[in-house]
C-alpha cells in the first residue's frame, strides 16, 4: 500500500472517496495516470471523481470533509504547464470531462452554451456546416474550451477570454450561481461580455473560488473567404520586420492573431491572415503582399501552395477547423491527446510571457531566449502571437528527451527570473510557478469569501511566499 492509499484508508476522506466511488460508478471514480509530458514532480493524489452532471459536482463540493481539496480540470491536456497535476499534494482530482452536453446553440444570436467537457473539436464539427465558427487554437481538437478559456488561452482568432459572456459556478458551499448574460427562460439574451455593475466572471478565470460547470461562448462568423500570407525572412531583420508587420496589423491589413515563428534556424515565418468579404479579401491580399514587397524586409511572399503542412494547419485553424493540429501531436509525441502525457520518450515545457509588440523587444527576448537555451544545453522556440496592435503573447517551448528533464526545468527557471527582470510577465503559469501577482491581502480576503475552508485547488494562482521554486535543483518526475 503507497502512502496516498494509506492516507485514505486511514482518514475520513477515505469513507467519502469510497461512498463517491460507489455513487458515480467505475467511470466516475476512473483512476487516472498523472504522468505529466512537462515532467513537473507528481503531485499526491487521494483519488479522482469524475461526474457526469451538474448536480453531482454540487453534492461532492458541498459534502467535501474538513480537510479535503478538490481540484477541477476539464479535459487535462493542460500540456507543457503540468497537465492534470493539482499544484499541492493531497487533493482530489475532479474531472470535469464527462459533463459535455452542448446545452444551446444559437445561431440567430451566435453562442453557444458548452460544458468543460465539450471539446474544440466537438463544436467545430457541429458548427461546420453553419454561418459560424469556433475561434480555435493550434492545440489538440481533444482539448477544452471552457478550461483553455479560464487559463486565458490564445485561440487563432482572439485571446479566449473574450469568447466568454456568461459562466455557471459551483461555489465551495454548493450554491450553483450564474454571471454575465445567460439566456432566460425564454432563451432571450445578448451576448455581451461585460456584467452590469461590478464585473464577477473575470474573479473566476486563473482563481480558485469556484467550479465553472459552464459558459456562453460567442461564436465567430465565418468569413466569406480567407487566404494565409507566409512573409520569410532573415533573423537579423527580425526587429524591423515586427515593426512593419505592426504598420499592417493596426491598419486591418490582417485579421485574427498574427504568427511568426522563429525557428532554431536563422530563417523566420510570419503568417498573416486576410478574410472577410471576397472582394475585401481580394484588395487586402493585393494590398498587402505589395507593401511587404515594398518593404525589402521579407525574402519571400507566397499564399498557401499546398505543399507547407504548418500554413495548411494555420489556415483551417484561422477557418475554425482544428482537425489537422493532432497529426503534429502524433508527430512530436507518437501519440494523439490521450497518449501525450504518458509517451515513454518526449517531454514538453511552455513559457507564456506578454511583451509589447515592439521589434526591439521581440528581437531582445529572442536574445534571451537563446542565451538560456545556450547556458543550459536545451532548445527552446519563441513564437509570436500578437493578439491585439499593443500586445504580444509570446510562446516559448521545449522538447527535450524525458531523460534529460532537469536541464529543462532549470532553463524554465531561468526564463521565468530573467524575463521578469527585463520587465515581462507571463500571463499564465506552470504548476510549479503558481505565484499570483495581485495583492496578497486582496486575494486572501477573496478567497475567504468564497472558498473560507480552502476546498477549491489550493495554492492554484495565489500569492507564495518565498523565491520561485528551483524544480531542476529539487529534482523533477522521472519517466
Amino acid at each position: 500500500m503507497d502512502e496516498a492509499e494509506a492516507e485514505k484508508a486511514s482518514t475520513p476522506h477515505g469513507a467519502w472517496l469510497r461512498d463517491w466511488a460507489e455513487r458515480l460508478g467505475d467511470t466516475g471514480a476512473e483512476e487516472i495516470g498523472q504522468a505529466n509530458v512537462g515532467m513537473f514532480r507528481q503531485r499526491r493524489v487521494l483519488g479522482t471523481l469524475r461526474p457526469a452532471r451538474v448536480a453531482q459536482v454540487r453534492e461532492i463540493v458541498a459534502s467535501a470533509p474538513p480537510g479535503v481539496a478538490l481540484y477541477p480540470v476539464s479535459t487535462g491536456y493542460n500540456w507543457g504547464l503540468g497537465s492534470r497535476e493539482p499544484v499541492a499534494d493531497g487533493a482530489v482530482v475532479l474531472g470535469l470531462d464527462r459533463l459535455r452536453r452542448v446545452r444551446r446553440l444559437d445561431l440567430d444570436i451566435a453562442v453557444a452554451v458548452i460544458e468543460p467537457g465539450v471539446t474544440q473539436g466537438a463544436l467545430a464539427e457541429l458548427l461546420a456546416a453553419t454561418p459560424y465558427m469556433v475561434n480555435v487554437t493550434a492545440s489538440s481538437p481533444h482539448t477544452s474550451i471552457i478550461g483553455n478559456a479560464l487559463e486565458r488561452g490564445v485561440g487563432l482568432r482572439r485571446q479566449r477570454c473574450e469568447d466568454v459572456a456568461g459562466l455557471e459556478v459551483v461555489l465551495a458551499d454548493g450554491r450553483l450561481v450564474r454571471l454575465g448574460n445567460w439566456p432566460d427562460e425564454r432563451g432571450r439574451m445578448v451576448p455581451y461580455r461585460h456584467e452590469l455593475g461590478p464585473g464577477l466572471m473575470p474573479l473566476f478565470a486563473q482563481s480558485n473560488f469556484g467550479v465553472v460547470t459552464a459558459a456562453v461562448i460567442r461564436l465567430l462568423p465565418r468569413p466569406q473567404a480567407l487566404t494565409v500570407i507566409r512573409l520569410t525572412f532573415d533573423a537579423s531583420r527580425l526587429a524591423r520586420a515586427v515593426d512593419e508587420l505592426r504598420r499592417y496589423y493596426g491598419q486591418r491589413l490582417i485579421s485574427g492573431v498574427l504568427k511568426i515563428y522563429q525557428p532554431v534556424g536563422d530563417e523566420c515565418w510570419a503568417f498573416c491572415c486576410v478574410d472577410g468579404d471576397a472582394e475585401l479579401v481580394a484588395c487586402a491580399r493585393e494590398l498587402l503582399m505589395r507593401r511587404a514587397g515594398r518593404s525589402g524586409l521579407f525574402d519571400d511572399i507566397r499564399e498557401h501552395a499546398g505543399d507547407d503542412e504548418l500554413h495548411e494547419q494555420l489556415q483551417c485553424c484561422l477557418g475554425g477547423d482544428p482537425r489537422l493540429n493532432e497529426r503534429v501531436m502524433e508527430r512530436w509525441f507518437g501519440a494523439g491527446a490521450p497518449g501525450v502525457d504518458g509517451n515513454p520518450d518526449q517531454g514538453f515545457l511552455f513559457f507564456l510571457p506578454l511583451l509589447p509588440f515592439q521589434g526591439a523587444a521581440v528581437a531582445e527576448a529572442r536574445a534571451l531566449v537563446r542565451e538560456i537555451a545556450a547556458e543550459t544545453g536545451t532548445t527552446w522556440t519563441p513564437t509570436v502571437n500578437a493578439i491585439s496592435p499593443d500586445v504580444i503573447d509570446l510562446v516559448v517551448s521545449c522538447r527535450f528527451p524525458k531523460g534529460a528533464a532537469a536541464p529543462a526545468h532549470q532553463a524554465l527557471d531561468l526564463l521565468y527570473s530573467r524575463f521578469a527582470a527585463a520587465g515581462w510577465r507571463p500571463y499564465r503559469l506552470d504548476v510549479e510557478h503558481m505565484a499570483a501577482s495581485g495583492p496578497p491581502d486582496l486575494l486572501k480576503r477573496l478567497k475567504d469569501v468564497f472558498d473560507p475552508l480552502g476546498v477549491i485547488a489550493p495554492a492554484r494562482y495565489e500569492p507564495r511566499e518565498g523565491p520561485v521554486v528551483d524544480n531542476a535543483a529539487r529534482g523533477v518526475c522521472s519517466p
